[in-house]
């Protein structure tokens, strides 16, 4: 068995920017698993800068090669890996990429498309769109063209001092399914800033605080009538037992790769919903191998809400895969092709790359 590692690095078509700064490509670890004539494919969702988390692609890299690929040389079931590497602390972010080397190596075994491998799936996703912070013109424009497309709903990044922007969006789009992500910029001293936003009728507000914060979301809820989103704060299936306990959230926001991959994602998706609650399948700006595994998992039953799951061209001009996704009537059907079902363009892919090597198992 062999796994090579390629980095990528993928110009955005328009630049994206969150209040944790603007984005002008995506930097993609890609991992490839060698094994009896099956090849599995799996990507990290870290970018070079840990900003999002703690994690980065360099920490990933580290993770895999020194301490957790040792842990994948007998391809354990995906459902056990996490328990094998339990002695790692932290780190999903690499963990997930691991896992997800076995899902896709193991659907693919099985000559099985992964979102039936992984059972109890619709058959397809429903797509919603993310608009970063830009001008309002542009912003309006975009949001026009999403839903003319389509999208099941819109969500508009927003920083503290940037409300207006929520203001505007639905004063032009009075009926369509809003939603907003503060990506924590928000401190408990805003709450009144935030209190502000219930005159929008919003589907949610994500993540208004910090990551590490379940406490003053939950003294947040219980100030407004619009539904609470945890995103940043939600990495494992203990938090969003305890999320939900203290009353700190009404929707979860599932990115497989935060939480520790699909086996601890499926735990937090059985969690809302034994406690009333709604999650749906987040990106973090995926190439179409990582945008392959969202979209599986988010045409489970148990995702109940219209995810962060675009078409590839709503990011890049040409991706690293030669059948990118397509949306229909606001939804896209996983493939049916074994695993996840891409079918890598290797002429893209080393266009792209900077960086790429082998890692012993």
């Amino acid at each position: 068995m062999q796994i090579n590692f390629y980095k990528v690095r993928i110009p955005f078509l328009r630049p994206f920017t969150t209040s944790f700064g603007t984005e002008e490509y995506r930097e993609a670890l890609l991992f490839r698993l060698s094994h009896d004539g099956v090849e599995a494919y799996s990507e990290a969702v870290t970018s070079p800068i840990p900003d999002y988390g703690y994690e980065d692609n360099t920490t990933v890299l580290h993770v895999i090669r020194d301490l957790a690929a040792k842990h994948i040389a007998d391809l354990p079931d995906p459902s056990t890996f996490m328990e094998r590497v339990r002695g790692i602390k932290g780190h999903n972010m690499g963990k997930a990429a691991l896992e997800m080397l076995l899902w896709d190596y193991h659907s693919k075994a099985s000559d099985q498309p992964l979102y039936r491998y992984l059972g109890r799936s619709r058959g397809y996703a429903n797509v919603g769109i993310s608009i970063g912070m830009a001008k309002i013109e542009e912003m309006l424009e975009q949001i026009e063209k999403a839903v003319s497309m389509g999208y099941k709903r819109i969500k508009i990044k927003i920083a503290r001092g940037r409300e207006g922007l929520v203001r505007d969006v639905r004063d032009n789009f009075p009926d369509i399914p809003l939603s907003v992500d503060a990506n924590g910029d928000y401190t408990p001293s805003d709450i009144p800033r935030l209190k502000d936003l219930d005159r929008y009728d919003l589907e949610y507000i994500e993540q208004p605080f910090s990551g590490d914060d379940l406490i003053y979301h939950s003294r947040l809820k219980k100030e407004i009538s619009t539904p609470l989103c945890l995103d940043e704060s939600i990495t494992s299936a203990d938090k969003a037992k305890k999320a939900f306990e203290i009353g700190a959230a009404d929707v979860i926001n599932i990115k497989p790769g935060r939480i520790g991959g699909f086996a601890e994602s499926l735990k937090v998706a059985e969690i809302a919903r034994e406690n009333g609650g709604h999650v749906w399948v987040g990106g973090m700006l995926e190439t179409g191998i990582g945008r392959a595994f969202n979209i599986a998992f988010a045409s489970l039953d148990l995702v109940d809400y219209p995810g962060d799951t675009s078409p590839n061209e709503k990011y890049f001009s040409r991706d690293i895969v030669r059948n990118p996704f397509r949306m229909k009537n606001g939804t896209i059907e996983p493939y049916h092709e074994p695993g996840i079902g891409v079918r890598i363009d290797e002429e893209s892919m080393f266009r792209y790359m900077v960086e790429a090597g082998v890692i012993s198992v």
